[in-house]
């Protein structure tokens, strides 16, 4: 796919599954879009045959704990919305309207190539309009103890660079930096799955977390073993899929970031953080389209950004 031009699906394809938290069964319909619209979700099923359209924006976030919530949870919300927002924005799609008729995106195996595997399916085509890009012009910086999430500028498309520190040695401090391409989003994070500890299950149970939450669909952890039977896709899986979360909670931006991203001991709520803090300044930022570059030299076009009028991305 070019980058000068926005993106959305083929054709329509369906998924089902059950909520990796709620445990309830759903159904997903992902739509082709028109162009400027992003990515939003229609959420049906609710009482009364009512439904509604929820964007997915940092402004419609309503709770990152253990997952990315948009919605408000009294109303409409849809939840556990990451990976498949990774897996959008992984490979470059613009675009897409996903029909959900349950409160929670299905877990599938706990990563996004069942999602990759979707889009696959039905394949990517050009629209008329050129892509947005927004593009961080100073650093953004959050913290919480010795946890940060930081956003900073960068010439060409998004850099991720993501350190975790955990005391359980089957995982202890692993570091992972990523150029975020559809080819590295497919080879180095698609595959990384959600992970967790059996001391802690009985805890979320009682909260209402984890409770569709199995072998198929999450590593266990017990103490210093892995539970699974096949074992881990990854020595460093633990961080490659706090990245594959980065990556979804960061395509709520609305558009795709030029620049880098830098977290250690992040997660959901500091991934969201950042974001609020960029936009809270609007100096940080500028909203640019992409324009082809004609260089024989080059298998397919490149960009060279250009100033849009701010007011479009509203």
């Amino acid at each position: 796919m070019s980058a000068a031009k926005q993106t959305t699906l083929r054709d329509r394809v369906t998924l089902t599954g059950a909520g990796v938290h709620s445990n309830a069964p759903v159904q997903i319909v992902l739509h082709p879009a028109e162009v400027n619209s992003g990515i939003a979700f229609l959420r049906t099923g609710l009482p009364g045959g009512r439904e509604r359209l929820i964007e997915a924006r940092w402004s419609e976030v309503s709770t990152t704990e253990l997952c990315t919530v948009i919605g408000a949870t009294d109303k409409a919300s849809v939840a556990t919305i990451e990976h498949l927002l990774a897996a959008f924005s992984g490979l470059g799609v613009d675009n897409a309207m996903v029909e959900i008729n349950g409160p929670e995106v299905p877990i599938m195996d706990g990563s996004a190539c069942d999602f990759v595997a979707a889009i696959d399916e039905v394949g990517l085509v050009r629209q008329s309009a050129g892509r947005r890009f927004i593009k961080i012009l100073k650093t953004v910086r959050v913290e919480r103890g010795a946890a940060f999430a930081e956003l900073r500028p960068g010439e060409h498309g998004l850099s991720l660079d993501v350190e975790i520190d955990f005391a359980a040695g089957v995982i202890g401090r692993q570091k992972k930096a990523i150029e975020l391409t559809p080819e590295t989003f497919r080879r180095e994070l698609s595959r990384a799955r959600t992970f967790g500890f059996l001391r802690d299950v009985e805890r979320l149970w009682k909260a209402g977390f984890a409770l569709g939450a199995s072998l198929e669909n999450t590593v266990a952890l017990d103490g210093e073993r892995v539970l699974n039977p096949e074992g881990l896709r990854f020595p460093d899986e633990f961080v490659r899929h706090k990245m594959l979360d980065a990556v979804g909670d960061l395509a709520l931006a609305g558009a795709p970031l030029i620049g880098k991203y830098r977290s250690f001991r992040g997660g959901h709520k500091m991934n969201v953080a950042v974001l609020e803090a960029l936009f809270a300044d609007r100096s940080a930022y500028a909203i640019v389209e992409a324009e082809p570059r004609r260089e024989k030299a080059r298998a397919e076009p490149a960009y060279s950004p250009r100033p849009a009028y701010a007011s479009e991305m509203n």
